[in-house]
């Protein structure tokens, strides 16, 4: 891409879980956009096939990669200098990285609901934590975390996750205030995908088929579709970009319209 386009130029993007799914397509979009990205998940194949990808589509020095376990605080402190050293600093964090549970709150065992909190929460914790000091170098700099619609809408099947992602929702805000209260340019924002057509969802079109596989996972929303990753990617573009200088502790919801009904 070139010219008007490139919205993230400049920018030193580090992606979490970023092998499949969202996260490839978030990397994919800055990177077309302009950033270098650091790409990281706990596939090192996976990772390491989409950075290629991006250096062959945009030329060498666009991204980079590495194994990266969310849950592991000091693996956190070691990426993030890794990735400032390779790309000459850090502007945009992308906590996407998370995993799914199901469990009611009386089935679900202790040990799954501290694995779902120490991938879905704590991982979010430690970027943050890590990464601002290095956000502080590169000013104005932006957050993003991955939540999900289930931190708004609830089904008890899935205890941990729906605690995990609504606990995002307020991990988020409470970063955004301390920074603007510092003074310091950093932003953060989370976004809150509904279903989105990924690998999460393929065993439901692998078991159901097309038509009645969308039409359980869409009977709650309106627009009666699944969305694409694009449709997330686009919003990490936008928090991560400069257009965005005036937004903080949001919540920006992509669910075709679920959330209001």
């Amino acid at each position: 891409m070139t010219g008007p386009a490139q919205r993230v130029t400049g920018k030193h993007a580090f992606i979490t879980g970023a092998a499949g799914g969202l996260g490839a397509a978030i990397a994919r979009m800055l990177a077309r956009h302009g950033a270098k990205v650091f790409l990281t998940d706990v596939d090192e194949l996976g990772v390491s096939a989409l950075a290629a990808q991006i250096n062959r589509e945009l030329g060498t020095h666009a991204a980079w990669h590495a194994q990266q376990d969310v849950s592991d605080e000091a693996l956190w402190q070691h990426r993030l200098a890794e990735a400032a050293e390779a790309m000459g600093g850090l502007s945009v964090l992308v906590n996407n990285a998370g995993i799914g549970s199901l469990g009611g709150v009386e089935q679900i065992e202790l040990k799954e609901w501290r694995r779902v909190m120490s991938i879905n929460l704590d991982s979010i914790l430690f970027g943050c934590k890590y990464a601002l000091p290095l956000l502080r170098e590169q000013q104005p700099a932006s957050i993003v975390n991955i939540s999900s619609l289930a931190a708004f809408k609830v089904d008890p099947a899935y205890t941990a996750y729906n605690t995990s992602k609504a606990a995002v929702a307020m991990l988020t805000k409470s970063v955004a205030v301390d920074c603007a209260k510092q003074g310091i340019d950093v932003r953060c924002n989370s976004i809150h995908p509904a279903f989105i057509r990924t690998g999460i969802v393929a065993p439901f079109f692998a078991a159901l088929g097309e038509e009645e596989a969308t039409r359980k996972l869409t009977r709650g929303i309106p627009m009666h579709r699944l969305g694409e990753p694009d449709d997330v990617a686009y919003a990490v573009l936008y928090l991560a970009s400069d257009e965005s200088r005036y937004v903080t502790a949001a919540e920006l919801v992509i669910d075709g319209g679920a959330c209001a009904v």
